[in-house]
């Protein structure tokens, strides 16, 4: 039986991205995926969110995306676009990416860290003791690991095994997806019609002045609103040419599908995103419409704030307990994604009513401060964690400032990318003495003479001293005549290490 610290079920970007933050500290970590390869089939996610592109500019592998993607204005709220491009980040933009580069991007990154993968291989069952978990996978091998990580979706195994509540909504509206060809060019774009809203689009495109131009040639991309809701079985070819004849009055002639899926509007979380040494991640622990584009981008993120807190408790540094702050910080992310898409999908419903509503709140989103806070919100810029009281920048994202150290420029990002917690000292060098912790956490004498902003907030006042997590986020605001530093150290990072 083979054995690794951490066991990740499944191989997409959450399991990906928790792998990497997991290697880099140190973890001897390992994925178990169903898939053969990273290939994907059908249409996922397609873009990447301000906050996420910052995620991995921390990791020092953004430019691997940017250098494949489309950067443009392309969030929006129940498509409703939302312009970012005045946000204090240097990424103040989105990403048009399919997922599969994505997750191809990302399992090159994880190659590099010399991650094991158990590809073609599924996680069946697993039973959990005091000292790790064991887990039997569909070849018959076994696997010990002192903790297991569900990121096997929607459908996760992972939770049902461990008993853990989905608890949510069921569907409203069904839409079937598809690739394949047509006799007829179809009117290219996203339609709205009294029944619903219709698709049609091509894998190759460009975005040109914030808008979609498809190449006019290759397999047809068709997403189509189903009558009813509720289907329990796969989507056939006839399916789509019903529900294309409903929309829109002829089905194009489509034929030859490369593949056909469906989605629905479920809304549903996990009540609890950890049970004894079993973590739900990603769509295992919320699975939502995918209208808005966070789906992907909430369980990156998820990962981010799993990894290094999960590193800390695999190694000794830190006690078991810090793992309950991943539910305390996430559940709420994921919680309030969950009603921002179920707000997106009635609004995307096409009677008088709620187009008249749509007009109101199109109107709202004009305004700059309604718009700065949405689009805060859905660029995973305005997450704010409860850290309790303090300067505004306690839970939230330390911005990427240009400080001045002694040893030249440095990005505050690029102090990030070990995935170490750092301490920025930014008065008189020498006032800080954290040799207890010093082993864990970097201590930075720098200078930033500029302005501190934040997104949908503004300027706030110049902290003398910042405290980051690994995950970019600030735990701490202050100085050295405050004790909480000592306090919010061992929180964080664990007590301190023997004289």
């Amino acid at each position: 039986m083979k054995e690794h610290a951490v066991v990740i079920a499944g191989g997409g970007p959450t399991g990906m991205m928790l792998a990497g933050e997991l290697a880099l500290a140190g973890v001897d970590v390992a994925i178990v995926e169903r898939r053969p390869n990273q290939e994907l089939a059908g249409s996922r996610a397609g873009g990447l969110s301000s906050r996420t592109l910052e995620v991995f500019d921390q990791r020092g592998i953004v430019d691997r995306f940017l250098a494949e993607g489309q950067r443009a204005q392309v969030g929006g709220f129940a498509a409703m676009r939302l312009d970012i491009s005045n946000f204090p980040t240097r990424h103040n933009y989105g990403l048009g990416l399919r997922q599969k580069h994505i997750e191809r991007i990302l399992a090159g990154w994880v190659s590099e860290l010399t991650v094991p993968i158990y590809r073609g291989r599924e996680l069946t069952c697993f039973a959990q003791d005091d000292t790790g978990v064991t887990i039997e996978l569909s070849d018959g091998a076994s696997l010990r690991a002192s903790y297991l990580v569900g990121c096997d979706g929607g459908r996760s195994l992972v939770r049902k095994a461990a008993g853990i509540e989905f608890r949510g909504w069921d569907a409203t509206t069904s839409s079937i997806l598809a690739e394949a060809e047509m006799a007829e060019e179809p009117p290219l774009g996203i339609h709205r019609t009294v029944l619903g809203i219709h698709a049609f689009g091509r894998e190759e495109y460009e975005i040109r002045d914030g808008k979609i131009v498809f190449a006019n040639k290759g397999p047809i991309g068709v997403m189509v609103t189903e009558k009813n809701v509720g289907a329990t079985i796969e989507p056939t070819l006839r399916d789509l040419r019903e529900a294309l004849v409903a929309a829109c009055g002829t089905d194009y002639g489509i034929h030859s599908p490369t593949w056909i899926s469906r989605f629905t509007d479920m809304s549903r979380q996990a009540a609890a995103y950890r049970k004894g040494r079993v973590l739900l991640a990603g769509d295992a622990a919320h699975v939502h419409s995918p209208v808005g584009g966070q789906g992907l981008n909430t369980g990156v993120q998820d990962a981010v704030n799993l990894g290094w807190k999960l590193a800390q408790v695999v190694k000794g540094t830190s006690p078991e307990g810090l793992l309950d702050t991943y539910h305390v910080e996430r559940h709420p992310v994921a919680a309030r994604v969950l009603r921002t898409t179920m707000a997106q999908v009635a609004l995307q419903r096409t009677d008088d009513r709620t187009e008249a509503l749509r007009e109101i709140v199109s109107e709202l989103l004009g305004m700059e401060e309604p718009r700065e806070r949405i689009a805060a919100e859905m660029s995973g810029l305005g997450i704010h964690y409860d850290l309790g009281e303090g300067h505004p920048l306690v839970g939230r994202r330390m911005p990427d400032l240009e400080l001045v150290t002694p040893d030249g420029p440095m990005r505050v990002f690029t102090l990030l990318q070990n995935a170490r917690p750092l301490l920025l000292n930014l008065g008189a060098p020498g006032r800080f003495d954290i040799a207890p912790w010093a082993d864990r956490v970097q201590l930075i004498d720098a200078e930033f003479a500029g302005t501190w902003n934040l997104p949908a907030i503004g300027a706030v006042t110049a902290p003398a001293a910042v405290l980051v997590r690994p995950d970019g986020y600030v735990a701490w605001v202050g100085d050295r005549t405050q004790p909480d530093l000592t306090d919010a150290l061992t929180t964080w990072f664990g007590p301190p290490a023997a004289a």
